[in-house]
């Protein structure tokens, strides 16, 4: 696993053994942050399920503000925190929080975040929990962008309250979904209708 682009890129982040892990490919992290790529500087990030990391710190890589990682897994807290010391991500830039997700998604009450990653361990089928929770939590906002990573055969549906899903990539057994807020989206497609 490396950085892709950005002050950190090309540097490997530390190898590990966890059954429990299993990261985000280099292909669909691509992917990801081709679609995202004029949404990511001075953005505030959340990784949840954050893992190794690996998202976040490509994001703040390409100049995200801040993000927050949010993982219950002592061993993945512990991964995270070996590839944030390991690249000297300074540490006025990021926030570490041992909680459940649908927890911190319930409880959270601070400012809406930019873009917020989640992908749930591929061991438990929680995409459909985790988008319902977001979709009523403080922690996505109406400019908020959110991308999760789904098994194919899990439920996933289109639409959880105002947040509807703009796109979506398949990757064998892995599904890419990004979701916005429905203003969002109205916004967008007026501006496309006024441009033409």
């Amino acid at each position: 696993m490396r950085i892709i682009a950005g002050k950190y890129r090309g540097h490997q982040l530390v190898a590990f053994q966890a059954d429990h892990i299993r990261p985000t490919t280099d292909r669909v992290k691509e992917t990801l942050f081709n679609k995202l790529q004029f949404n990511i500087a001075d953005s505030r990030v959340a990784d949840l399920f954050c893992g190794t990391g690996n998202l976040g710190i490509e994001s703040l890589s390409r100049d995200a503000t801040f993000c927050t990682f949010v993982e219950k897994n002592p061993k993945s807290l512990t991964i995270t925190r070996q590839n944030l010391e390991k690249l000297k991500v300074p540490a006025a830039s990021y926030k570490i929080i041992n909680m459940d997700v649908i927890s911190f998604l319930k409880a959270y009450n601070g400012e809406a975040f930019d873009i917020i990653f989640a992908d749930p361990p591929f061991t438990e089928k929680m995409a459909h929990a985790v988008m319902e929770a977001a979709a009523k939590s403080a922690a996505f906002g109406s400019h908020t962008l959110l991308a999760i990573e789904s098994q194919a055969k899990e439920r996933m549906e289109d639409r959880y309250g105002s947040l509807v899903r703009y796109s979506k990539k398949e990757f064998g057994d892995k599904h890419l979904s990004l979701f916005c807020h429905e203003d969002a989206l109205k916004e967008e497609n007026q501006e496309e209708e006024n441009h033409e």
